[in-house]
């Protein structure tokens, strides 16, 4: 078992002056400096950036959607950041993060502004005002001669920066910024840490307010209570009981009644602290749960333990692939597939940080034809699930990769059900 060090752990959500807790300032100089680092082993003057969680992972501004390109980010080579963003955001933003110096009103070229005013033309003029942005700041710090990387690519504003003289590369910056963020920092790890232990206060108003009678609405309504109260910020996640378990059900979250009986489950997923996303499941019983739901449950839990013992630095994903279910364990006659990559969520590890869904996917359907190595400091979360009867559940960890395996940074009880007694 990996063995925490002394400062590892979590600790409280507030900041104080007499111990060591999760370092925003050290947080976002680290993430700036891995960005900028692999830019200057690129031929990129600079990179432009609109995806929300690149802009984050660069500045440590909250980026929260929004309505498309109405906030964009531009890192030079010498390190020099200017960043674009609505009126009200750009005011708040000048007052309150001082570690920014070149904050400018943005002209949203992408996103609901433009697709929202019905005229081709006005199309235009924003994603031709928005290149202009930027490109009087490549001309102010003096890289405008050189290659701009871009994240997105709409071929109306590469047109639109290639028509203002600029040469756009869409495939650099996406490797540079994958690269930069596929290893956490301390500080991301301990993000990851707390927001799976908010998670874990969701998961136990599960358990204190179940009962039978009550709607799966209800009962998640009291997660999302505790939830915000922790602190996170709630992105998704969803409960659902009794044959709603399994398939996962389509509209996720209903008003079905909970019943005596039920398996209850729970997906704690994209819950945010800091911008780091989670992705926990946890099953219940409403009583004693069967014979039935207890053997489903046993399969779930060791095939995901099964594939956590061969996650280690070094190790390739179609190598740690192999312990994830076959067809048959995946119940693929059930669902009248005949290949993995029919089964999308169904067995699988995916990487964990300001995005869901981040570096490695480890996944039957995609990772023997097309491996990648493991390394020290990536994070994921890896799940499973089984049919019982006619109900089902779902195991989930999240991990971080260390020297010599994984650390498990969720810690709701795993090893049987949660019996919930009413």
């Amino acid at each position: 078992m990996y063995e925490r060090s002394f400062m590892e752990g979590t600790r409280g959500t507030q900041a104080v002056d007499w111990e060591e807790r999760i370092d925003v300032k050290r947080l976002r100089e680290e993430r700036k400096e891995r960005a900028l680092e692999r830019l200057q082993e690129t031929d990129l003057g600079s990179m432009l950036l609109v995806s929300d969680p690149n802009i984050r992972y660069v500045t440590g501004l909250a980026m929260t959607g929004g309505s498309g390109a109405d906030h964009y980010t531009l890192l030079t080579e010498e390190g020099d950041i200017v960043h674009w963003d609505t009126a009200d955001h750009a005011s708040n933003q000048r007052f309150n993060c001082p570690w920014l110096q070149d904050i400018r009103y943005a002209c949203p070229g992408l996103g609901n502004v433009p697709r929202a005013s019905g005229r081709d033309s006005a199309r235009q003029f924003l994603k031709g005002k928005m290149a202009e942005t930027v490109v009087t700041a490549l001309e102010e710090y003096g890289v405008s001669d050189e290659k701009m990387g871009l994240d997105v690519g709409n071929a109306g504003l590469i047109g639109a920066f290639e028509e203002r003289g600029v040469e756009v590369d869409t495939a650099t910056v996406h490797a540079v910024m994958e690269d930069a963020r596929k290893v956490k920092t301390r500080d991301e790890i301990e993000c990851l840490r707390q927001v799976a232990a908010i998670c874990e206060a969701g998961f136990q108003r599960i358990k204190n307010a179940a009962e039978p009678g009550m709607r799966e609405s209800e009962v998640w309504g009291q997660a999302v209570d505790e939830l915000w109260r922790q602190g996170a910020f709630v992105g998704g996640g969803y409960l659902t009981s009794g044959p709603n378990t399994w398939p996962k059900h389509q509209a996720n979250t209903t008003d079905r009644t909970i019943r005596p009986k039920d398996l209850v489950y729970a997906d704690m997923y994209n819950i945010g602290y800091l911008g780091y996303r989670s992705c926990y499941y946890r099953t219940f019983s409403m009583g004693e749960p069967t014979e039935a739901q207890q053997d489903a449950y046993e399969i779930a839990r060791d095939n995901l333990y099964d594939v956590l013992e061969e996650i280690q630095p070094g190790a390739t994903t179609d190598e740690i692939a192999e312990a994830f279910p076959d067809m048959e364990g995946e119940h693929a006659e059930f669902y009248d597939a005949d290949e993995h990559w029919q089964m999308t969520t169904n067995h699988w590890a995916h990487g964990l940080g300001l995005q869901l869904y981040e570096v490695p996917l480890i996944w039957r359907g995609l990772s023997p034809d097309h491996p990648i190595e493991i390394e020290e400091g990536m994070t994921m979360a890896v799940e499973t699930q089984e049919p019982a009867e006619r109900q089902g559940v779902r195991v989930e960890e999240m991990v971080v990769v260390r020297e010599n395996g994984v650390e498990i940074l969720s810690q709701w009880p795993v090893e049987e059900i949660t019996r919930i007694d009413y």
